[in-house]
């Protein structure tokens, strides 16, 4: 899944990815940034902007 230009997805749509990306690929949102070259910083900041949360105990953006 190419994830390299999130900056421009809708977050509501990016979120799903995201989440699909992390149940079945990722152990955490270290692993998934890392696995896929992102800025973790600015990825948090997206999908806070949008009221998504990262949540470690789920391992997903709620």
């Amino acid at each position: 899944m190419d994830l390299s230009n999130f900056l421009k997805m809708d977050p509501h749509l990016l979120v799903g990815l995201l989440n699909t990306e992390l149940r079945n690929h990722c152990d955490s949102l270290e692993d998934l940034v890392k696995t896929h070259h992102l800025d973790p910083e600015a990825l948090i900041a997206k999908m806070t902007a949008a009221g998504y949360i990262y949540q470690p105990e789920q391992n997903q953006f709620r």
